[in-house]
């Protein structure tokens, strides 16, 4: 199966015909935790998201768009490399001291990730936001007091400016071109993941100072009760640092203005922005004037955030000469109403579906956890307000773009990446026969066509199309099919 992906791949670049021409720039705008139905533009009623809405009008929403995975590190480490997570050991949800996981820059197959792609394709790259991809080497603890290294710009991002991991572990704090930013070194960083309530004698944790906490920053877990930055407990201790800690109502418009500088001062320059931010991932603490906007708590207050922070990144690519921009907007995984924080969101939430119509979320290999919303608009070259029903990973990003940008992907790179161009662009319906949906842990699941298995103990199978929520389990009404599809995930799981 391997084999006659890549061939097939290898045929379309050859016979392909030629796109006009590429972009000026390519934007991918990665949102966390967002799921399906969590927008207007995905038809929610009660939170408003003007800026998604008018991307949406403006080029091609997909109905059938999947992460990776359903958890984050693992789906930006398929989105950036074009592998499926499950082939690199190491690639889950990593702790803000991880090594890096993903492969440095080199000229070696397994060395060719996405922004390498772009920079040789002569495009000025740029991270900016959540990373939770690892950093350093793993030769030793990090010293965040000096340069860190490996980092963005060794797998192929020129500048960079991102938060290590979520913004609910240690450090809270931005790292700027491999150096966190602000910092004083008169008052170095300590980062520590011992699972204690207390790593050092005077520090501050829900336990020892509850009346700190913010009402929405209130641990709900064990996991999340450590260290207290900025009024809201984190996950693993930190000391240190004080003049670098970001503050969490303004940490959105933070990454924001890195982006608009970013796009001002690359103006007449092709670009590559890998844009990631924070919303609406745990704590959720958006900035005043995002308060109560939404009818669904603070939840869809961070929704808003987001649409937000998505609005100025367009208007900052117009000024700037970029009208001639690849916009990808999309999701890391599934939503997650509660996780780790009682912040009202699972009151606010009772009885909506953010992953609707779908079931699961994050964490789950049911639909929810991995389908997610995708809208990619293009001027000239993806006809507005459309629609794709195309079945499309993230993963084919890595092949897709290449293709895009005329940048030919090495062989043996990329290898469960398809070239689906046209698909991303909206011109075809023909997407991907088959994905395999990652698990966060418990049992696979595999997709053709309209089949969905998730190979659980008692084996689930069903029919999307008559079946989206996934309620009616065919698997003992049609066995030949559920054969069929434990043989093929078996072989692709197996290459």
């Amino acid at each position: 199966m391997k084999i006659k992906y890549l061939l097939i791949g290898a045929m379309l670049f050859i016979v392909a015909p030629a796109l006009i021409a590429k972009p000026k720039a390519i934007v991918l705008f990665y949102a966390d935790d967002l799921g399906y139905g969590d927008t207007s533009a995905y038809g929610q009623s009660k939170v408003p998201t003007p800026n998604l809405d008018r991307l949406a009008l403006e080029g091609c929403l997909f109905s059938d768009a999947h992460s990776a995975t359903p958890i984050c590190t693992p789906s930006r480490d398929s989105l950036l490399t074009g592998n499926y997570a499950f082939r690199r050991p190491g690639s889950r949800i990593l702790d803000g001291d991880a090594k890096l996981i993903i492969p440095v820059e080199g000229s070696g197959e397994s060395k060719v990730t996405l922004p390498v792609l772009m920079k040789r394709a002569g495009y000025r790259t740029a991270a900016i936001g959540k990373w939770h991809l690892g950093l350093g080497s793993g030769e030793g603890e990090i010293d965040w007091n000096s340069e860190i290294k490996p980092s963005p710009r060794e797998v192929g991002f020129e500048r960079s400016f991102i938060m290590a991991a979520t913004a609910d572990r240690v450090p809270c704090v931005f790292i700027e071109d491999g150096h966190v930013a602000n910092l004083d070194p008169s008052d170095p960083i300590e980062v520590s993941y011992d699972k204690v309530e207390k790593k050092w004698p005077d520090e501050i944790t829900a336990h020892t100072n509850p009346e700190l906490l913010k009402a929405w920053g209130r641990p709900s877990d064990h996991q999340h009760d450590k260290t207290i930055i900025d009024g809201i407990s984190r996950i693993g201790h930190m000391r240190g640092g004080k003049s670098a800690l970001w503050k969490d109502q303004q940490l959105a418009d933070r990454i924001t203005r890195e982006a608009e500088d970013f796009i001002r001062s690359s103006a007449g320059k092709p670009i590559f922005l890998y844009f990631a931010t924070n919303d609406i991932h745990v704590p959720r603490d958006p900035a005043p004037e995002f308060r109560s906007k939404s009818k669904l708590g603070i939840r869809g207050d961070a929704t808003i955030q987001m649409d937000a922070t998505l609005g100025r990144i367009r208007r900052a690519l117009e000024e700037n000469g970029y009208e001639d921009t690849l916009f990808i907007f999309t999701s890391d995984n599934g939503p997650r109403v509660a996780d780790g924080y009682e912040d009202g969101a699972r009151e606010a939430w009772e009885g909506e579906n953010p992953a609707a119509p779908f079931r699961g979320g994050k964490y789950t290999v049911f639909e929810g956890g991995t389908r997610v919303p995708m809208i990619v608009a293009w001027p000239g070259h993806v006809k507005e307000g459309t629609q794709s029903n195309a079945l499309i990973s993230q993963t084919d990003f890595a092949r897709s773009l290449a293709r895009i940008a005329e940048v030919e992907v090495p062989e043996g790179a990329c290898r469960d990446s398809q070239e689906l161009s046209y698909v991303l662009l909206g011109s075809s319906q023909e997407g991907r026969t088959n994905l395999v949906e990652q698990p966060a842990w418990g049992p696979w699941g595999y997709r053709k066509g309209a089949w969905k298995l998730i190979d659980s103990k008692e084996p689930q199978l069903y029919f999307l199309d008559d079946d989206p929520g996934e309620r009616n389990n065919l698997a003992a009404e049609y066995h030949e099919k559920l054969q069929e599809l434990k043989r093929e995930l078996k072989e692709v799981l197996g290459n």
